[in-house]
């Protein structure tokens, strides 16, 4: 299996780099995993939301393949524990799935073409966080959950 990890918007901010780097790496030690910094549209500025998150929608669903398994990171997503979190991921394994996307949509959200798509739907918190600081907490939740199943010391229950 692999992950990819998916976000509308600019690169790592400097902040969080350095910790989305670490947790990437250290993921790579149980599956391949990459980033995909996805552009905004160049005339982002002039669209209504509507029209942004539709044209978003668009150009992720050109870069989704049939086969791959979508978790969106959205605000009315599921809120699974760290162990749920690492059950799914498992189960995702066990059922062979090779490619899972987890996608962070744009400032907007994503579009509803985008959220029918989605195998599943999860949320961090109630809280709302800035996109950059998503980015670092999706890699260590991805990290831990990953530990979890090899029952690693990282995770203390």
């Amino acid at each position: 299996m692999k992950f990819q990890f998916w976000s509308v918007g600019k690169n790592h901010e400097p902040y969080v780099k350095e910790g989305i780097e670490l947790f990437t790496k250290r993921i790579s030690n149980y599956y391949p995993v990459e980033w995909n910094i996805i552009p905004m549209p160049k005339n982002a500025a002039s669209l209504s939301e509507t029209d942004l998150k539709k044209k978003e929608g668009e150009i992720i669903s050109g870069l989704l393949q049939k086969e791959d398994y979508l978790v969106l990171l959205e605000e009315t997503g599921k809120m699974p524990g760290s162990t749920d979190l690492a059950n799914f991921i498992q189960q995702r394994a066990n059922e062979s799935t090779k490619n899972m996307v987890f996608l962070i949509g744009g400032a907007y959200g994503v579009s509803e073409a985008v959220k029918l798509r989605a195998n599943y739907t999860w949320s961090l918190s109630k809280l709302v966080f800035p996109h950059q600081l998503v980015r670092l907490i999706l890699a260590e939740q991805i990290y831990r959950a990953c530990s979890i199943n090899r029952n690693e010391k990282y995770h203390h229950s």
